[in-house]
């Protein structure tokens, strides 16, 4: 039996039991969140309701309280998995929130468009939400130790972080071309009502093959044979459907400051390669620097998230080309980050961005990278 990795969102979430708010889980599927849930609630008598069921979707669609009060019984903790299948979700579980207060309600979703047009308003004030990624790699080092996590480096680029990717070696592509394959759209497709989910694929192929470079709507559009506005709208629902994500460039207004363009990301390697088809070893690849970019800044984006932090994240170029890979604005203090998978490979920060910022740039290789993703105590 496979052992359970330990999430560092356990922590957060196990201090908001009992506060008389929903405690709510997004994130990506297939990235652990019914287990986490599970985990807390292990031994406890709970109310289980599947969004995936049609059964559950039409109980829980317009319920009255009556309705609610029935389907909850005597429990006093409820379930809701996958809400994002559930129409007017929100609105029952803002009955269930106002009127049955020894009742603590738990909530997991897997796509930010649905269930934030969905809760927003009917729970302002009644949860506290927080986001849920693949398995981190302070999350990995914890696992197995220092020395193992080193030794699977190479194998974390290729591969990725997903729970079940990790726990069976071997069949990694098979469980990740299943992901690409069966979940990672689904969610997209559902909300949207895309008449060509060939489109949408063949958008996800070109952002693969762009990662860590600055986005071209203009070039997307004619490549893929659809206008700029419908790429602008795919790329926003595959990033609330955490899929991709994306960075603003930052700029206090230099006049030469590259202003609007943005990167785009994902959210994990596996998949990354897993949509363009390669997973060939490091030593022969040719896109070792955007692996390694990809890497780097998603475990920095979980690692902020899970200890709270209030850092804003950016890349920063000027017309003129110069540019540092990753920016971070902490209330106001500028750090840069330049990325190289080889520590030897030199680079030497533009003055324009050290002097206007007073800022410092640090240089993140494959010998120092655990300062940069692993949050020490």
């Amino acid at each position: 039996m496979k052992s359970l990795i330990k999430r560092s969102l356990r922590k957060l979430v196990k201090k908001k039991v009992g506060s008389g708010k929903a405690i709510m889980i997004i994130g990506p599927r297939q990235v652990g969140k019914t287990t986490l849930i599970q985990n807390e609630l292990k031994n406890k008598n709970f109310a289980f309701l599947n969004g995936d069921d049609p059964v559950v979707r039409n109980l829980l669609k317009e319920a009255n309280t009556e309705q609610l009060r029935q389907i909850i019984g005597d429990k006093k903790i409820v379930f809701i998995d996958e809400a994002q299948r559930i129409e007017g979700i929100g609105l029952s579980l803002k009955i269930i929130i106002d009127q049955f207060k020894d009742v603590q309600v738990w909530v997991s979703g897997s796509s930010s468009f649905s269930l934030s047009q969905e809760l927003n308003e009917p729970l302002t004030g009644r949860k506290w939400q927080y986001e849920l990624f693949p398995i981190s790699w302070q999350e990995l080092e914890n696992h197995i130790g220092f020395l193992k996590a080193q030794q699977q480096l190479d194998t974390r680029l290729l591969y990725g972080f997903y729970p079940d990717v990790i726990n069976n070696p071997g069949d990694e592509i098979e469980i990740l071309k299943n992901l690409v394959d069966n979940y990672l759209y689904r969610d997209i497709l559902a909300y949207a009502e895309i008449r060509k989910p060939k489109v949408l694929e063949q958008l996800v192929q070109s952002l693969a093959l762009q990662v860590g470079s600055e986005v071209n709507f203009a070039e997307l559009s004619t490549h893929i044979g659809v206008d700029k506005n419908t790429v602008k709208r795919y790329i926003d629902l595959l990033e609330k459907g955490y899929v991709i994500y994306s960075l603003s460039s930052f700029s206090r207004n230099l006049r030469n400051e590259i202003k609007k363009n943005k990167k785009i990301y994902f959210y994990d390697n596996g998949i990354r390669n897993m949509i363009i088809g390669n997973f060939n070893p490091l030593s022969l690849r040719g896109d070792v620097g955007a692996i390694w970019e990809n890497f780097l800044i998603s475990e920095r984006l979980k690692q902020n998230n899970y200890n709270q932090s209030l850092a804003r994240s950016y890349f920063w170029r000027t017309t003129q080309k110069q540019e540092i890979d990753y920016v971070e604005d902490q209330a106001g203090v500028i750090t840069g980050f330049e990325f190289k998978w080889n520590p030897k490979r030199k680079f030497k920060a533009p003055k324009t961005f050290t002097e206007k910022y007073k800022a410092e740039v640090k240089v993140i290789h494959k010998d120092n990278f655990r300062s940069f993703v692993v949050k020490e105590g």
